[in-house]
C-alpha cells in the first residue's frame, strides 16, 4: 500500500493537518518525531524536515529507509523571484536547483559533482496533479489576482532577504540558462535524496515574501495567517484526487 509523507519545514506550516488525520500515532527515527495515520483513507507520515538542506535531506532518507514512505509532497513558504511571482500566489514545482553550489571549476557552476546534473526533475504525474488541485484550493481564498505558477525552484542554506542579493542570485541563475520563480531552503535536498532512491516527490510552496529587504518581517506573519490555510486546502485537495 502507497504511504505518502507530507514534509514541511515548520510546524505552522503544517496546522490543522495533524487534527484530520485518522487514528494518529507518533513515532521517533532520527532525532525526528514523526505522526502515522490515515488522511481520507490514503496511509500518510506527517513529518517537519526542519530548516535547511542537511536537515531536509536526513528527514527524507528517514522516511524511505526507516518508515518506508513510497512518496513525497512537500509544503511550504518560499521567497518570489521570478517575474510576475507575488505575494499570496503559489508555486508548484517542476523541478530543483541548489543556488549555493559551485564545484567550479572541476565541475560546471550549480551542476551537482558526479550526477551529471544541474536540476532534479518532480515526479510529473503527482505534479501536474498537485498543480491543478492548488488552483482549485486557491478558488474562493486567495486574494484577487493571486495566481498558481509552476516551474523552477532555487534551494540553498541561506534566508535570502535583500534586493541586492535576489537580484544577483536571479542574474546568476539567467546566466547558467536557468530561469528560477522561488527560493527557499529545502527542496533541493528533498529532490535529490528521491531521485536516489527512485520514488515520487512534489512541491508546493506559497509566496511569503518577495525575497527581498522586508522578507524577514513579512515572514512569519504569512505563515500564521496565510500559508497554513493555503497548505491544509491544497493537501485536503489533493488527497481527494489521489
Amino acid at each position: 500500500m502507497t504511504v505518502t509523507a507530507i514534509l514541511s519545514a515548520l510546524a505552522e506550516e503544517q496546522n490543522g493537518l495533524l487534527e484530520q488525520l485518522h487514528q494518529p500515532r507518533p513515532v521517533s527515527h532520527g532525532g525526528r518525531d514523526f505522526w502515522l495515520g490515515e488522511l481520507q483513507g490514503h496511509r500518510v507520515v506527517l513529518g517537519l524536515s526542519r530548516i535547511g538542506k542537511v536537515a531536509a535531506a536526513t528527514t527524507a532518507t528517514t522516511l524511505i529507509t526507516s518508515l518506508g514512505v513510497s512518496r513525497i509532497v512537500f509544503t511550504g513558504v518560499a521567497g518570489g523571484i521570478g517575474a510576475g511571482v507575488r505575494v499570496g500566489d503559489v508555486v508548484v514545482a517542476t523541478e530543483f536547483v541548489q543556488h549555493d553550489l559551485d564545484a567550479s571549476p572541476i565541475f560546471p557552476r550549480f551542476e551537482v559533482p558526479l550526477y551529471g546534473k544541474t536540476c532534479f526533475a518532480c515526479d510529473a504525474v503527482l505534479t501536474e496533479k498537485l498543480f491543478d488541485v492548488s488552483r482549485a484550493a486557491l478558488t474562493g481564498m486567495a486574494p484577487a489576482g493571486a495566481q498558481v505558477h509552476r516551474g523552477l525552484i532555487a534551494s540553498g542554506d541561506r534566508f535570502v532577504s535583500s534586493a541586492t542579493e535576489s537580484s544577483h542570485l536571479q542574474q546568476s541563475l539567467h546566466h547558467a540558462g536557468l530561469e528560477v520563480l522561488a527560493v527557499e531552503m529545502e527542496g533541493a535536498a528533498v529532490a535529490q535524496v528521491c531521485f536516489d532512491f527512485r520514488i515520487p516527490f512534489a512541491a508546493v510552496r506559497t509566496i511569503s515574501d518577495r525575497a527581498d529587504d522586508q522578507a524577514h518581517a513579512d515572514f512569519p506573519k504569512f505563515i500564521a495567517e496565510v500559508a497554513s490555510g493555503y497548505a491544509h486546502a491544497i493537501i485536503g485537495k489533493l488527497f481527494g484526487a489521489l
